[in-house]
C-alpha cells in the first residue's frame, strides 16, 4: 500500500490518504474515529508519515498497535535544518508551515521536566497551526518539501538513509519506554539498605552519609563543621588547611594527602546513588517491576541519545543487581567492540585501518601488533588521541606514530578538525551536521560539497565572521568536530543496528529494553537467547553495509547471556 499520510484533528479523529514517491496525493482522502482504528485497518502500509512519532505512538502502543516504519517529520525537520546550517531554528510541523509560506514562525513548545514522570494536564501540546490550515494538508506539503530538500543535498542517499533511520530511531525509542527495562525493587531496596543505612524522619542524609560527614568534618579539627554536599564549603575547609583546591571533583582530591580525602571521595559516590537513583528514584521511576524512561533520540548534536529523567544512561554499577529478568526469561547484553575505531576505520577508507578491523578481535591489541611494537595500550592512547584530539603528553608522540602507520584515517579527523576552526559545517558520514560557529538566527550558509569524503567540510557557516584558527574558541570547535564525524557516524551505524535488530525480532517474545550509545540489552525467554545473540551480530554486520557501503571493517559485539544485570559485565 506504499506510504500514507495521517493527520489528527481537534476532535481525535483522523484523516489520511496515501502519498505519491513526491509527497503528492496518490489517492482520495480517507477518515477514521481514531489512529489505532486507521492503522488497524491498513495492515499493508508500508510507512507512515505523521507528525511525531512521540506524540502518535504512545497511544497506539498503549492499544497494543505496532508499526512496522514511519516517516517522523519534525525529527526530518531537525536533521534538515541542521543540514542547512539552522540549527536551533524551530522544529514543528507549524514552523515548517510557516517557513514555507512566509508566515511568522512559532517557538517550538518547551521540552517536559526532565523529572516529569507523567504529562502534566497543563503541558504545553504541539505548536498550534493556525485556525483555517487543515492539518492533512499541512503536513503533505511540509514533506513533500522535505523530500525536495532531501534530493537537493550534496549526497541525497546518505541524507534518505540517515532521516530513515531517525525515525526508525523514534518508534524504538517509544517501543523501549513502553517495554521497560526489568527492575527488582525488593533487591533495589536492599542495595540502598546496605549502602546508605536507615533512612532519617524528614527526608534528611541516611545514616551511612550522616556518619561520613561526620568523619570528614573531624578531619578538620574539633568543632569544625563541614557540610560535604556543598562545594565551596569543602574548598574553604581544605584552604583554612593550607590546600589549595580548583574544585572538589574526585581525580583532584586524589592528588590530596589529607584524612578527609577518603571519606569525602566516599561520601561523594553515595551521595550521588542517594540523590540520582535512591528511594525517591525508585518511587518516581519503577512501575510493576520495570524502569521506564523516555528516550530523546537525537538528544546530542552527534545524534547520540539523551533520556528526559530517570538517569537511564547512568545507571550505577552497583544497583545493576537489580536489574533481573523475569523467571525463565534471560537478558542478552551487547557491547559493540571498539566501535568509534571501527567507524573510523570505514569512513576514512584507511586500508591500513580497515585490514586491522576486519577482524573480531581486539582492535587495539591488533593495532598495538601493527604500529607499537605489541603494545596496546600506546595504540589505544594514540587512536583516541586522534579522535578526541589530545595535543600533548604521550599522546601526541604515539599520534605521531599513529599519522605514519595509517595516514588517511588520522588526515581525515585532522581535516574535520581544521575545517571546524575555520567555522565550516562539518557532516558526519550520513550528512549530520555540526552546529555552525557563531550561528546567527535566520543564517543558512550551506556552500554545497564536494566528493571528497563528504563527511569533513560542506562551506562556512558564517563567512568571513568565522573565527580565526588561532582563536581558543576555533581550536575548541576544532576539536569537537574531529570527534563529531567520527562519533556522529557511530551514532547512525547504531540507529541502522537497533532498526535492524528490531526487525529480526519480530515475531518472538524477545523486545528491545534498553539502549546506551554501543550497548543493547534485549528481554527474551530463555530458550530464544542464541537466536537473539545471532540477531543482533547480524544487525551489527548489516548496519555496517547499509550505512558504509562495502569495507572489510567488522563491526563486533561482546555478548553475554545472564539473569542479572551486574553478571554480563
Amino acid at each position: 500500500m506504499g506510504r500514507w499520510a495521517v493527520a489528527r484533528y481537534g476532535d481525535g479523529s483522523v484523516r489520511l490518504c496515501p502519498l505519491d514517491e513526491r509527497g503528492g496525493a496518490a489517492g482520495p482522502v480517507e477518515s477514521a474515529a481514531s489512529l489505532a482504528e486507521a492503522v488497524r485497518a491498513r495492515p499493508g502500509v508500508s510507512r507512515w508519515v505523521w507528525r511525531s512519532t512521540a506524540d502518535a505512538y504512545p497511544p497506539l502502543l498503549r492499544e497494543g498497535v505496532r508499526v512496522e516504519r514511519c516517516y517522523d517529520v519534525e525529527a526530518a525537520e531537525a536533521v534538515l535544518l541542521g543540514y542547512e546550517g539552522r540549527h536551533g531554528q524551530p522544529r514543528s510541523l507549524a514552523a515548517a508551515w510557516a517557513r514555507l509560506r512566509g508566515l511568522p514562525v512559532p517557538e517550538d513548545p518547551p521540552p517536559a521536566a526532565a523529572d516529569s514522570v507523567q504529562p502534566s494536564l497543563f503541558e504545553a501540546g504541539p505548536a498550534p497551526l493556525p485556525a483555517d490550515a487543515d492539518p492533512l494538508l499541512v503536513l503533505r506539503e511540509v514533506y513533500a518539501a522535505q523530500l525536495a530538500r532531501t534530493a537537493a543535498a550534496a549526497r541525497p542517499e546518505r541524507l534518505r538513509l540517515l532521516l530513515a533511520a531517525e525515525s526508525a530511531g523514534t518508534l524504538i525509542a517509544a517501543e523501549l519506554r513502553q517495554a521497560g527495562l526489568p527492575w527488582r525493587e525488593d533487591i533495589h531496596r536492599e542495595l540502598l539498605a546496605q549502602l546508605l543505612g536507615e533512612r532519617y524522619p524528614g527526608g534528611g542524609e541516611p545514616r551511612r552519609l550522616a556518619e561520613l560527614a561526620e568523619r570528614i568534618s573531624r578531619a578538620f579539627g574539633e568543632g569544625v563543621r563541614v557540610r560535604p554536599d556543598l562545594p565551596a564549603d569543602v574548598i574553604g575547609a581544605f584552604r583554612r588547611a593550607g590546600i589549595r583546591l580548583a574544585s572538589t571533583r574526585s581525580w583532584e582530591l586524589r592528588q590530596v594527602d589529607h584524612p578527609a580525602v577518603a571519606p569525602l571521595l566516599e561520601y561523594k559516590r553515595l551521595y550521588r546513588i542517594w540523590t540520582a537513583h535512591g528511594w525517591s528514584w525508585l518511587r518516581d521511576w519503577v512501575r510493576d517491576g520495570r524502569f521506564r524512561t523516555e528516550y530523546v533520540p537525537g538528544g546530542t548534536p552527534t545524534g547520540r541519545w539523551t533520556s528526559n529523567g530517570g538517569g537511564a544512561l547512568q545507571i550505577p554499577r552497583v544497583l545493576r543487581r537489580a536489574v533481573v529478568a523475569d523467571p525463565g526469561w534471560r537478558l542478552v547484553v551487547a557491547d559493540a567492540d571498539q566501535l568509534e575505531p571501527r567507524v573510523l576505520a570505514a569512513i576514512s577508507r584507511d586500508r591500513g585501518l580497515m585490514a586491522a578491523a576486519s577482524g573480531t578481535g581486539d582492535l587495539y591489541a591488533e593495532l598495538g601488533r601493527l604500529g607499537f611494537s605489541g603494545d596496546r595500550e600506546q595504540a589505544k592512547l594514540a587512536l583516541l588521541g586522534a579522535v578526541y584530539g589530545q595535543t600533548s603528553g604521550d599522546g601526541l608522540r604515539h599520534l605521531a606514530r599513529l599519522r605514519r602507520r595509517f595516514p588517511d584515517a588520522v588526515a581525515y579527523v585532522d581535516e574535520a578538525a581544521r575545517a571546524g576552526e575555520r567555522g565550516e559545517l562539518v557532516r558526519t558520514w550520513l550528512g549530520r551536521t555540526c552546529p555552525p560557529a557563531g550561528q546567527r538566527p535566520g543564517d543558512s550558509g550551506d556552500g554545497g560539497s564536494g566528493d571528497a569524503p563528504y563527511a569533513v567540510a560542506d562551506g562556512a557557516a558564517d563567512g568571513d565572521s568565522a573565527p580565526p584558527a588561532a582563536t581558543p574558541a576555533a581550536r575548541a570547535r576544532g576539536r569537537f568536530t574531529r570527534n563529531f564525524v567520527v562519533q556522529g557516524s557511530a551514532a547512525e551505524w547504531a540507529l541502522l543496528m537497533l532498526a535492524g535488530l528490531r526487525a529480526r525480532l519480530r515475531g518472538s517474545r524477545a523486545e528491545l529494553v534498553f539502549f546506551q550509545h554501543d550497548e543493547v540489552i534485549v528481554h527474551c525467554p530463555h530458550e530464544e537467547a542464541a537466536a537473539v545473540v545471532e540477531a543482533v551480530a547480524a544487525a551489527g554486520q548489516e548496519a555496517g553495509r547499509l550505512a558504509f557501503g562495502e569495507t572489510p571493517v567488522r563491526f563486533s559485539f561482546t555478548t553475554a547471556v545472564a539473569e542479572c544485570y551486574a553478571d554480563a559485565k
